[in-house]
């Protein structure tokens, strides 16, 4: 007859060291409940089990079997084939449950799910926080609307070993994405459409909070001396705080990164997240990128977004009398001469209207929207690219063949051009999408795939 092998714990043999001492009648049941530290019940509720079926009534039933709900060999074994495939690799832990769930119907809790991986020697790429807190978080504003932090990062996004800029904006108050756009380089047409973004689908903040980059402020208001600033000295605005003020919107540049941390820790969230679901939803190029990006940022908003103190709404509605081709743009100050004609970048444009007197100063817009304008007492007139006719060369004539001494008559290509009746010469739209380019973007970006403009 084969000997039945009970697996006890330490304490369950201590146990039943002491109840068997009890039914000798070696102790008593008081001087037990000192040595187990349980109550005289409990005592003898095991005492009774124990004359009934033995060692065994101390063991709990489900020793040694397999819970009714624990995860199978075979889910575990995909679940750690997933999170080393490419698809997987770089989302941390906590993304990696709910892409799990959401794209391979896997459901299972964090816990779990970190046991198994750290068992087979897996890592979360997210950084651990310190536990020591260096600064102090700010206090967030008490409603939406009342200040909205604004920021860009470069970084692999789409995982081909090339870096580009990510443009986000989030409320400080309630920590909702208003505006996310990826460009090649940070640079001031990001900030824009990401300013564009939010001003469309929740209005214009009372404030905006952003560092102290070139974009933002000049570069020289830093160097104004004590001396300079009492005697009324300023330095101009730059083309986004020009577009900032015409909304009433102020502009609060911040002297370090962690006093716009909340923005910084959303740039830390897309970088941890971002690149994995760009891999899931098969986006690799910039244009799907800012197609997909209002769609995620609503996902990512309804995920980690808090309740602002006030239900009050600081945002104030976007007019339907506001242009914001003709705000969110570069607006230069030009002359326009007795041709209607102005000249940019080395370049001459002509405006196509006779409203404007000669030598009359007007605005001209810039963007990869609307291309060139002009605004003129707050109407927009269309403009051509203008191009001077190249002359060409005479040989010069004997003075003996004139009778006078006056100058021999102009051919009809010497006549001034604003007194011929010629057709204007057009650029090319590549020679225009260049001067864009260098304006918005710098000599590092290649935008000519990413904006189409017409015939100026």
């Amino acid at each position: 007859m084969k000997k039945e092998v009970i697996c006890m714990s330490r304490e369950q043999i201590k146990r039943h060291h002491v109840v068997q001492k009890i039914i000798d009648k070696e102790i008593s049941v008081i001087e037990a409940t000192s040595l187990l530290n349980l109550s005289g019940r409990q005592i003898l509720r095991i005492k009774k089990g124990v004359l009934e079926k033995g060692p065994q009534a101390l063991v709990h039933k489900n020793t040694g079997r397999k819970p009714s709900r624990a995860i199978s060999d075979e889910i575990k074994d995909k679940i750690v084939a997933l999170k080393h495939s490419d698809l997987y690799c770089k989302a941390n832990f906590t993304h990696f449950m709910e892409l799990l769930e959401e794209e391979e119907n896997i459901k299972i809790s964090y816990t779990p799910l970190y046991n198994l991986l750290t068992s087979k020697g897996i890592k979360s790429p997210k950084k651990r926080r310190s536990k020591k807190k260096k600064h102090l978080s700010r206090e967030r504003r008490k409603s939406k609307g009342m200040l909205v932090q604004i920021d860009a990062t470069p970084f692999e996004w789409f995982d081909d070993g090339e870096k580009y800029a990510l443009h986000a904006a989030i409320d400080d108050a309630t920590s909702d994405i208003v505006g996310a756009y990826i460009e090649k380089n940070e640079c001031l047409n990001g900030y824009f459409e990401t300013t564009r973004q939010m001003l469309q689908n929740f209005g214009i903040p009372i404030s905006m909070y952003s560092d102290r980059h070139s974009i933002f402020k000049s570069p020289k208001l830093d160097k104004l001396t004590v001396e300079e600033e009492l005697e009324g000295k300023t330095v101009n605005d730059t083309q986004y705080e020009k577009a900032l003020k015409e909304l009433g919107i102020t502009l609060i540049p911040a002297y370090s990164p962690q006093a716009k941390g909340r923005v910084e820790r959303l740039m830390g969230t897309f970088q941890g997240r971002m690149v994995t679901d760009f891999k899931v939803n098969g986006i690799t190029t910039v244009e799907q990128a800012n197609e997909f990006l209002p769609q995620y940022i609503k996902r990512l908003t309804d995920k980690f977004s808090v309740k602002a103190k006030s239900r009050k709404n600081s945002f104030m509605k976007l007019s339907k009398r506001i242009d914001l081709d003709t705000i969110l743009c570069i607006k230069m100050n030009r002359q326009i001469d007795n041709g209607n004609v102005f000249s940019y970048k080395s370049k001459c444009f002509k405006v196509l209207t006779d409203d404007i007197p000669n030598k009359t100063k007007v605005d001209v817009l810039i963007s990869p929207r609307i291309g060139v304008k002009v605004q003129y007492k707050d109407k927009i007139y269309e403009t051509v690219r203008y191009i001077k006719p190249k002359k060409k060369k005479k040989p010069l004539k004997d003075p003996k063949d004139y009778k006078t001494k006056a100058h021999p008559p102009k051919a009809e290509s010497q006549i001034h051009l604003y007194k011929q009746n010629t057709k204007y010469h057009y650029e090319t739209d590549a020679e225009i999408l260049e001067m864009l380019d260098e304006i918005f973007w710098g000599k590092y970006a290649d935008v000519r795939n990413l904006i189409k403009i017409s015939n100026y």
